[in-house]
């Protein structure tokens, strides 16, 4: 859950939905991830994978997604145990240390009903995500649903405007549907099947209706304005303020100012934009599978990497080719990530690129999966919405709860095409001329399937390096974990440790961790589910939280429940004896998910409404994500991840150089692309009308105009697959990538500054890095906690330097 930049890395804010919308969030939170994504579910819709990129539903502003996904310039949109057998031993989630735990009422997530043969409604530390089945979604969801709504009717009798009787039993009851929410919709995301699918929409409308009333509730809503308003207001800290002020501010974005006609119209919009975003989501990830090109003449398929044929080999055997081969077929393309961007990349064979390419770009846009008409619908209640809630346009309402505004945003934008746009003009010059002199047949007629392959060809050319043949080798996932881990314990303090076994996995390749400080004492866990499963998992990268640190729900109320997240991408799996080697992209969208979980497990606040994730402005939540893809070029981090996975050998000095060099290359290619998604997304949420005289595919074309170098297809149908707007957490809010990015680019000068060859200093800033981004959560306006990091306000010159827009000295 990467934006401004953070990428759906998933990139961009910092803040999220305070109580009542947080809350209403938290329980709205489908699967998108914070994505590379980053993916979040008590924030904004899904999630990203902060999935956190779960997805979810971008039906309305208080959606807000706990995951957070991957941006769309992302390549890579991919250990084992057996828990057939549920554990009789548990891992506490309360602070102490690892210990046994019994089920009773007071366990940290504790179950709502006493009914063993359900389990949604056992009493559970870890959610029980081997065990749940879609046929125990129905009764679980109901029974999760009435129990709430039970004590609801009672908070409101009771509610008075003090702590413990308002936030405290709120975020009780808020926790006990999300986490079984999330845990559903979480499985949704890694295992979809049409039974599950169809359970979820069943009892989709009976939890929104729920969550309607729990943010239009006038009781709650009177007892925070009058903590505000009351004597004791100045005494509470910091945190606790921007809890009651969100959450004003979140509750008239939820429709408690309206009344009879307008509320019941803000309601059915509400509904109906969530049923009609899960809706998108599904037509795209069908509209991806159903896509398979069976391929028996290798010459089809020249100039794959050995990677790529023995994952179209791998592919084939899983749809009943028993003997495929790497080495003779038969092959299966597909639309999943590491099958088309390698085709895009290395094919030879120009109609096959062609025929992938348009394929690709056509998803989900005509027959029974269109999801053009979803969209006119979408953008349609959108602005209804809107103009209920006395705003303008929909992109007013998104920017109400965020850091920018969309005249800044729109300003950012605008300076950044400017800076872009002649260097991507060049990009393309430099590969016309390098295609023709290699007497390319296209040379003089480029366009969209050429420039991938021909810019790869280029890249190799320029900088003498072969990602998929040189460097995947020294990319291997256990190395680059160990790594990563490494890295972390440097800068921040913290071990991380295998605690496999100790909570039930959806899949035997997913990992879990334990996050300890120097001590010894753990400070929280996270599951990582690492490749790509095209049959039943949702594409791209994303972070989501399972739990979120929480003083009210601890065990024995003097300790703290501790945070638990997940992380999960779609890098190429092993293959053979092989383990899973990556491409760079991949390495870097690990770090990316890993800085989006970072902020979520290492927050300091015990307050859960503003802990972790939760509460930050969702224009600031990639800074994390995007500030630890930086360190993917690195010296010391990168060489001390880059083993070779057979000999051990070390990365040699002059490819990491070379690495090094080829970091601008097409930088200003990328940016664009970046900032047409951007400017796509607001003009679509600001000047477009729906139902007027220019389709969205008009607008779609007028903008690329500005934005692309080498105009789209009349065909292209790009829209129909745009997720992060349309069942993610981004509408009116990708622009959140580039804006993060600034921050994030900023915030790694500092240790730049400080002199990354001097251990002591990057050390110290680390740790500062680590109290403050990572520690303060949403308990605080995200600028100033950059400025408390930094010293000052965000600067956009380290990221024009750091991608070679911008000529200055380092």
């Amino acid at each position: 859950m990467r934006g401004v930049p953070s990428r759906p890395k998933q990139q961009h804010q910092l803040r999220f939905a305070p109580i009542l919308i947080i809350i209403l969030n938290l329980l709205m939170a489908s699967s998108f991830s914070l994505s590379r994504t980053l993916s979040l579910s008590l924030l904004r819709p899904r999630p990203p994978s902060l999935s956190l990129l779960r997805c979810l539903s971008s039906s309305s502003r208080n959606h807000f997604r706990k995951s957070y996904p991957c941006p769309l310039w992302s390549s890579s949109f991919s250990f084992c145990l057996d828990h057939s057998r549920r554990r009789t031993t548990s891992l506490s989630l309360s602070s102490s240390s690892f210990s046994s735990m019994s089920t009773t009422a007071s366990s940290p997530i504790a179950a709502v009903v006493d009914d063993s043969s359900n389990p949604l409604l056992i009493e559970f530390e870890f959610p029980p995500f081997d065990s749940v089945k879609p046929e125990h979604v129905r009764p679980g969801i109901r029974a999760v649903l009435k129990q709430v709504e039970s004590e609801l009717d009672e908070l409101e009798k009771t509610v008075e405007p003090k702590w413990e009787k308002l936030v405290d039993p709120l975020e009780k009851i808020v926790d006990k549907l999300s986490v079984v929410w999330g845990l559903v919709n979480h499985l949704k995301s890694v295992q979809d099947c049409p039974e599950l699918r169809s359970a979820i929409e069943e009892v989709q409308p009976e939890k929104v209706k729920l969550e309607l009333r729990l943010g239009q509730s006038k009781p709650l809503y009177n007892a925070f304005k009058a903590i505000q308003e009351s004597s004791d207001w100045p005494k509470l800290n910091e945190a606790r303020k921007r809890i009651v002020e969100n959450q004003l501010k979140e509750a008239v974005l939820s429709g408690v100012s309206l009344e009879d006609d307008k509320r019941d119209q803000f309601n059915k919009i509400q509904q109906e934009l969530q049923r009609l975003s899960q809706k998108f989501e599904e037509n795209v990830l069908d509209a991806t599978k159903k896509f398979e090109k069976l391929v028996t003449d290798i010459k089809e398929i020249e100039g794959l990497p050995a990677t790529a044929l023995g994952l179209a080999a791998q592919t084939a055997v899983s749809k009943g080719h028993e003997n495929a081969t790497a080495e003779n077929g038969p092959w299966i393309i597909t639309l999943d990530a590491p099958s088309f961007t390698s085709v895009m990349q290395h094919a030879r064979n120009r109609s096959l690129r062609e025929e992938v390419y348009r394929s690709y770009l056509t998803r989900a846009s005509s027959g029974e999966l269109d999801n053009t008409e979803i969209i006119n619908q979408i953008l349609k209640l959108r602005l209804e919405k809107a103009k209920l809630l006395g705003y303008n346009n929909y992109a007013e309402v998104s920017m109400a709860m965020k850091m920018a505004t969309v005249d800044k945003a729109e300003e950012l934008l605008e300076k950044l095409r400017v800076a872009s746009w002649n260097s991507a003009v060049q990009d393309l010059e430099d590969i016309k001329s390098f295609s023709k002199q290699q007497d390319a047949a296209e040379a003089d007629n480029l366009t969209h399937w050429d420039i991938s392959f021909w810019s790869e060809r280029l890249r190799e050319s320029k900088y003498d390096i072969n990602e998929e043949e040189e460097l995947r080798p020294y990319f291997s996932l256990p190395k680059v974990m160990d790594g990563l881990f490494s890295l972390a314990k440097k800068l921040f303090g913290i071990e991380i440790e295998s605690a496999d076994g100790l909570a039930p996995v959806w899949n035997k390749d997913v990992r879990f961790y334990c996050v300890k400080d120097s001590s010894g004492s753990p400070l929280s866990y996270f599951y990582f589910d690492p490749y790509s499963r095209p049959s039943e998992k949702r594409g791209g990268a994303w972070m989501d939280e399972v739990v979120s640190r929480s003083r009210v729900l601890s065990r024995d109320g003097s300790s703290v429940r501790l945070p638990v997240a997940h992380m999960v991408c779609n890098q190429t799996p092993p293959f053979g004896d092989k383990p899973s080697l990556m491409t760079f992209r991949e390495v870097e969208t690990v770090f990316h998910e890993f800085g989006h979980a970072l902020q979520h497990m290492l927050t300091r606040h015990d307050e859960g409404l503003v802990a972790g994730i939760r509460g930050i402005e969702w224009d600031a939540v990639e800074l994390p994500s995007q500030f630890m893809e930086n360190w993917c070029y690195h010296r010391d981090t990168l060489l001390g991840i880059a083993k070779h996975y057979e000999t051990g050998e070390t990365l040699p000095e002059d490819i990491f150089n070379k690495i090094l060099a080829a970091r601008t290359f097409r930088a200003g290619s990328m940016s664009l692309r970046q900032l047409k998604f951007a400017s796509l997304d607001l003009e679509l949420h600001t000047r477009y009308v729906p139902g007027g005289s220019e389709s969205i595919y008009d607008v779609d074309q007028r903008i690329s105009k500005r934005t692309q170098i080498i105009p789209p297809l009349p065909e292209d149908r790009f829209l129909c697959g745009f997720s992060h707007i349309f069942a993610g957490g981004y509408a009116a809010g990708y622009y959140s990538y580039k804006w993060a990015e600034v921050l994030s680019a900023d915030a790694f000068s500092a240790f730049e500054d400080a002199g990354l060859d001097d251990d002591k200093a990057v050390i110290e800033t680390g740790r500062r890095f680590r109290e403050t981004i990572l520690a303060l959560g949403g308990g605080k306006a995200p600028l100033e906690v950059f400025v408390e990091f930094r010293g000052r306000e965000p600067s956009p010159e380290p990221l024009l330097r750091h991608n070679g827009l911008l000529t200055v000295p380092a």
